[in-house]
């Protein structure tokens, strides 16, 4: 039996991480990834059990581990770290859990904090799993009980897509009691379990017996009024509009006097109401942040909505957009005016390496975190960033096939909370395939994962909620497998030795790593508040 419990303004993250302590997880796992972050932060401070994984793959695989238990699981990762995950995603949705695994990615519409701007929408399609989007703060916790509700019934992984302005603004919610989980334990199932091709033939067909049961299931009234949310606003103007996500607030506020259908499960798709809904209207319109997932899955369906024009693809939607969009508008759109361009912090101890770095005019491979800003002015320091890792083996491939003395240019620069995500295995290519000038590695290690908010990570000897935990040294790491030279300097208290190793090593040739310590100036008094803290706990 379901009772209030209390209402709270919370954000999405925040909501989610509540849902999820209501309803009894055992395990929350991921990468910090703005903007999902919060969720496993909220969902520690609740008291829930929360741990940053060295990188997304990981994450979703402990998860999956701890699902197979019988266990309620929640995974949270942005977009860019479902790409990571992506390999172990395919395969459980083929297994399937016994107890609940959600996997909760938020997309960033726009590039408020990232290197592109995909849609997760089509990883559920490809994947094939259930996917939830919701519309706000209240959504995001009761979609959370959903796909709880859906991944212990079909024994299927789910995916719940938040987005960016999900994820960062704050409405009512009302909580609620929740059904206890099951107790945890294991039972063999090697056919479902263990995907050779043989056992993975079958379960690719019973994956996709599952979705037709969730989308039949999904069709009942009781459920419908959950998963697909009845038509409201007036239909004075005969048209109706489909949407999903935030994109249902901005639509209903920009055509008051249209019938709006907000989709929650987005995969798969309820083509039976659509059908219905657009059946009951003159013209059909999707409204959607992103790729044409949802007007794709209409045509599929049989409808016919209107065209979007193709500018509406690109970045957050607002009321304005939307009213421009529903109006045909296909006009060029006027730039935003320009901001603050962003920049490092001043005293940060980053700044030291690219000075030098600059100074040197190297060839920089640079990598996904704060330090990317050595790319600004005064430094310009950054001449490549693709995604977490590539830094060490884009340097690589630049190195193999540049004339030598321009290869000789080259330094890979990447932070020691991506090194632990995506770091060691291009160490492991540079050891293997050693260019013929060798390479330089440049560990810009400042203690945290500063970026998104200074979480913790395997190297800085600290759990998620800031307790003590066993420390990978990043140097001992790369020495153990092989690294011939390693160097570890403080940049600002060592600034000349670092220009002068640098220096040498792009000219000696031979494989080289030098650790460039010093703690972020933001995160400094805290890790020496921890520090101690921890210290003293272990006496």
């Amino acid at each position: 039996m379901q009772t209030s419990l209390t209402r709270m303004l919370l954000n999405g993250d925040e909501a989610v991480a509540h849902a999820a302590r209501d309803a009894g997880v055992s395990l929350g796992t991921g990468y910090p990834g703005t903007p999902s972050t919060e969720i496993l932060e909220a969902f520690s401070a609740l008291g829930g059990h929360a741990q940053w994984s060295p990188n997304e793959k990981v994450a979703l695989e402990v998860g999956l581990g701890a699902a197979f238990g019988r266990a309620r699981v929640i995974v949270t990762m942005k977009h860019v770290g479902l790409n990571v995950a992506a390999d172990p995603l395919f395969t459980v949705a083929y297994t399937g859990v016994d107890g609940a695994l959600v996997i909760v990615v938020a997309d960033d519409p726009g590039m408020a904090s990232s290197q592109n701007e995909q849609d997760s929408r089509r990883y559920a399609i490809a994947a094939g799993v259930p996917l939830l989007e919701p519309a706000d703060s209240q959504q995001a916790y009761d979609a959370t009980l959903q796909a709880i509700e859906i991944s212990e019934q079909w024994k299927i992984p789910v995916l719940l897509r938040l987005t960016t302005r999900v994820s960062h603004s704050k409405t009512i919610v009302a909580r609620r009691a929740c059904s206890a989980p099951p107790a945890p334990g294991f039972t063999r199932d090697i056919p479902s379990r263990v995907m050779v091709p043989g056992y993975a033939r079958a379960a690719h067909r019973r994956l996709r017996d599952k979705l037709e049961a969730i989308r039949d299931w999904a069709a009942l009234p009781g459920n419908g009024t959950r998963l697909h949310a009845p038509a409201d606003g007036g239909a004075g103007d005969g048209r109706g509009i489909i949407a999903s996500g935030v994109s249902v607030v901005h639509a209903r506020e920009a055509a008051p006097s249209s019938a709006v259908m907000q989709v929650l499960m987005v995969h798969p798709l309820p083509n039976q109401a659509l059908r219905a809904f657009a059946a009951e209207h003159t013209t059909t319109v999707v409204v959607e942040e992103g790729d044409p997932v949802l007007r794709e899955g209409c045509v599929l369906a049989g409808l016919s909505p209107v065209a979007t024009p193709a500018i509406y693809r690109f970045g957050e939607l607002s009321v304005k957009r939307v009213a421009r969009l529903l109006a045909g508008d296909a006009t060029l759109e006027p730039p935003p005016p320009p901001g603050k361009p962003p920049q490092l912090c001043p005293g940060c101890p980053h700044r030291v390496s690219f000075e030098i770095l600059r100074d040197q005019q190297a060839i920089v491979s640079g990598d996904i975190g704060c330090y990317t800003l050595g790319v600004m002015p005064p430094f310009q320091a950054i001449d490549t960033t693709v995604c977490m890792g590539a830094s060490i083996t884009a340097g690589l491939g630049l190195r193999h096939v540049l004339p030598e003395e321009e290869a000789r240019r080259v330094v890979s620069v990447i932070g020691d909370s991506t090194f632990m995500h995506s770091g060691l295995t291009g160490i492991a290519e540079m050891l293997y395939n050693e260019p013929p000038t060798g390479h330089v590695v440049l560990i810009l290690d400042n203690g945290t994962t500063a970026m998104t908010g200074m979480q913790e990570h395997p190297g800085t000897g600290r759990s998620l909620a800031h307790g003590p935990a066993r420390q990978i040294v990043i140097e001992e790491v790369v020495r153990a497998m092989g690294v011939p030279h390693v160097v570890v300097l403080d940049p600002v208290a060592q600034r000349q030795e670092l220009s002068d190793n640098l220096a040498h090593a792009r000219m000696a040739g031979g494989l080289w790593v030098i650790i460039v310590r010093r703690a972020c100036l933001l995160a400094a008094a805290k890790i020496k508040q921890y520090d101690a803290a921890n210290a003293q706990a272990r006496d």
